[in-house]
């Protein structure tokens, strides 16, 4: 009986130690042009339950910011831990191995340390010639179509422009394609389109890990609330148009210098916009109705996968980190989608929940950016600090995890290049924005200065009525070098 009973303590003390050492399994929810519209940021329309619920259960910051407001540098600079300046990668084009052949990313390094690295939906951008990087997964990476309609009769079934540039079809003049509608809303079930079926399938692989020993980190990247704003109609329900927040300035900013602002871009390549970008305020009005409907769809997506974890008793043991992995023009300064250095084009959600470091429902005023994340998710995996060879840019933010108060920086630092670099320094209160090609006197250079306190909608630019604020904001953007050209 004796021998029983130190037999029956010697398991239950191994059964513990087991449990202690057990790597924490990692979430990563990577969400397409989602900008801070979410009812758990103060918005007092968006639809977001279950986002919501989850920025309830951890941590949102509220001043994080990505480190450049376009869809492939971005997720590099996620990846890789490293801001475009540092590595030169600046556009839709650039395949990561071609430039940074060594890079150990993300999910690479945790892959070093024996977990399952998997990937579904947009996680890496792949279009416009490039590829995404299968290689940071050791499970292949599963990818759903970026640019999709329900519906045949939406598109008359013809390939549309931006339905081959997500998907590297490049036998034709892209010009030559028609442009696909900006919207649809189609009486469908959320599986009609890509982002359901990622949800799908995130929670079949949870499903399994739950069964495995093995720690595992998933990315799961939902593609919406990019354009097209193609979700099922019982979205776009949720909103009464009429109540829909409306542009407050469809101005460039006073004094503000011609290489800042944006014409067209993106949204001229979807229908019924003109090619200009310009949209009246019907149109305006139908294209924020979108968006918020994309929002309100893959905040539904988003919960079905955290209610699985919940179901499958991972919560306890899963830090769960959502991105959005830029902002969003919504008609403000004339202007749609992202590339600039502008307010809604930068500043981001980040929700981060670790169990036994992050407390329910708390906020930060710390400034936080994209390149934070990685070394963020290695400290509370409690793994090594990560040392690249890339060049790790990043912030630890665990400190401030485990208290909202604590402060490791003053300001963030994003980058945008026009016909020269735009490189940017935020504080809390300020945005400065040099323009000038990189390594050319600073006597060439146009500076933007916008004051977030007394002038959040940026309608002037303060940089030469304010010239001692402005050197003070060059003090900091000097401690950098400057970016990297390729």
């Amino acid at each position: 009986m004796k021998l029983r009973t130190a037999l029956a303590a010697c398991l239950s003390l191994l059964s513990v130690v087991s449990a202690e050492e057990r790597k924490p399994n990692v979430l990563l929810i990577l969400v397409d042009d989602l900008k801070p519209v979410l009812g758990a940021y103060g918005d007092p329309v968006a639809q977001t339950p279950n986002l919501d619920k989850f920025a309830a259960s951890g941590m949102r910051f509220d001043k994080a910011y990505c480190n450049q407001a376009v869809c492939a540098p971005s997720r590099y600079n996620y990846m890789l831990g490293s801001r475009s300046t540092s590595t030169g990668l600046y556009h839709l084009n650039q395949e990561l191995r071609k430039f940074v052949p060594d890079a150990v990313t993300l999910p690479q390094y945790f892959a070093k340390f024996g977990y399952s690295t998997q990937s579904l939906g947009k996680t890496y951008h792949v279009g416009h010639g490039i590829h995404g990087d299968p290689q940071s997964w050791t499970v292949p990476p599963l990818r759903d179509q970026e640019v999709e309609y329900a519906l045949k009769e939406t598109t008359g079934g013809q390939l549309t422009r931006e339905e081959a540039y997500f998907n590297n079809i490049f036998d034709r003049p892209i010009n030559d394609l028609p442009k696909g509608p900006a919207w649809e809303e189609a009486d469908v079930p959320d599986e009609a389109y890509a982002d359901g079926r990622v949800a799908a399938e995130t929670i079949k692989r949870l499903e399994a890990a739950a069964q495995s020993d093995e720690p595992f980190l998933i990315a799961v990247g939902f593609a919406r609330p990019h354009l097209p704003f193609t979700v099922p109609k019982k979205y776009w329900d949720l909103y009464d148009p009429k109540k829909l927040p409306m542009p407050k300035t469809s101005e460039f900013p006073q004094d503000s210098p011609p290489v800042a602002h944006k014409h067209g871009g993106e949204i001229a390549n979807y229908k019924p916009v003109p090619n200009n970008g310009l949209t009246d305020p019907d149109l305006t009005r139908q294209l924020i109705h979108g968006y918020y409907a994309a929002t309100s769809y893959t905040d539904a997506q988003a919960g079905k996968v955290l209610d699985a974890l919940d179901r499958l008793k991972l919560s306890d043991n899963t830090i769960v980190i959502l991105w959005g992995d830029h902002g969003f023009h919504l008609g403000d300064h004339g202007t749609w989608t992202k590339h600039t250095n502008y307010e809604q084009a930068n500043r981001i959600p980040i929700i981060i929940r670790a169990p036994g470091v992050t407390q329910p429902g708390t906020s930060t005023e710390q400034l936080a950016q994209t390149v934070d994340i990685y070394p963020t998710a290695a400290a509370l995996a409690g793994l090594p600090a990560p040392e690249g060879p890339q060049p790790i840019d990043g912030h630890n933010l665990v400190p401030v995890l485990k208290d909202p108060k604590a402060r490791i920086s003053d300001h963030v630092y994003h980058a945008f290049p026009h016909a020269v670099m735009g490189r940017a320094i935020r504080t809390d209160r300020y945005r400065m924005v040099e323009w000038k090609r990189s390594g050319a006197p600073e006597s060439t250079a146009k500076y933007e200065l916008y004051d977030y306190e007394r002038d959040p909608e940026e309608t002037q630019n303060l940089a030469a009525k304010k010239p001692k604020l402005l050197e003070k904001m060059k003090e900091i953007l000097h401690q950098y070098p400057e970016a990297v050209i390729r």
